[in-house]
Formats: structure tokens, sequence, C-alpha cells
């Protein structure tokens, strides 16, 4: 497996809705393992293709508390709670910034497994705000855009100031 280039904010790919991954082969299952190399380079607990270039709807999860990552297939939402959490997020894509985002409490969504095999994986909590993180993502929604402009505006200002001073 190989760590791969994470695309930086404002990447226009960023905002990309991603493509069905198709039958489920050897490239495949490369590219989840370079997903999860890279993540954990980052570090991040979650990652999708479109972060390294690739316009494919494949996701990677892994939480401190989980031994194994998450590979999440084409997932899609099938059912969202009413209830809603705020937790902090940020992106691999625009390190060193983060803001707090209101989210559903829990969901349930359906995917394919590594093996092709279609799964379906209900998921509260932080893991619930993960995947809609992470999903929104495949549908070229950057996190940030849930943001009210105001603050999106001064989150991006902030992260400008941070490249120049790495820079």
């Amino acid at each position: 497996m190989a760590i791969r280039p994470i695309i930086r904010f404002p990447d226009p790919r960023l905002r990309q809705k991603a493509e069905p991954i198709g039958p489920v082969d050897e490239a495949v299952r490369a590219l989840a393992g370079d997903l999860t190399d890279t993540m954990h380079a980052a570090p991040g607990i979650g990652i999708t293709a479109p972060h390294i270039g690739v316009p494919r709807r494949l996701v990677v999860i892994q939480l401190e508390s989980d031994r194994e990552p998450h590979i999440y297939i084409d997932p899609e939402m099938l059912w969202v709670s009413p209830e809603r959490i705020r937790h902090v997020e940020g992106s691999v894509s625009m390190p060193g910034v983060t803001d707090e985002i209101e989210r559903h409490a829990r969901i349930r969504v359906r995917y394919r497994g590594l093996d092709g095999s279609e799964r379906e994986e209900e998921a509260e909590g932080l893991m619930a705000v993960c995947l809609q993180h992470e999903i929104d993502q495949l549908d070229g929604i950057f996190w940030i855009d849930r943001l009210s402009k105001l603050k999106r505006d001064r989150l991006v200002k902030r992260f400008e100031k941070l490249q120049r001073i790495r820079a």
C-alpha cells in the first residue's frame, strides 16, 4: 500500500460528485489500502477517494476505538433520525482548522464491503457524524458548506493564514 498526496482546499475536485465504484476487484482493494495508509499518515479518522484525486465513491473510517478501518464502497444514506447533534469537524484537505457542525444523531447506510457484498449499518454519535461528513464529500459537499457564510468565510481566512505561515 502507499501514502498518496492529499488534495488541498480550495481544489475544485473537492466539490465534484464522485462516481460509483462498480465491480470490487484488486484495484479497488488496493485503493482502499492506499486510502487507509494516507488517512493514518494525515492523520485523520476518515477519508474518501476524492481526497486523493480519485473521483470514486469509496470511504475509509477508523475511530480511535476501532481495531480495523471500516471500508464503505458506494455508501448511501437510507434513513436519518430527526434528532440532531453538534460535533467539531475538520478535513484532511484543510488541516489545522475545525468548527462545530450540526448533523443527524443516528443514520442507516447501505454500502458494499471489500468482498463486494451489500450491507446495511446503523450508526450513532461520532460514527454517524463521520459517515455523513464523508458521504457529503462523495456528493461534492465540502464540510465547510454546512457552516453559515460568516463562519465559513472566517474559517477560510484562518486556513489561508495558516498556509502562508507554513509556506
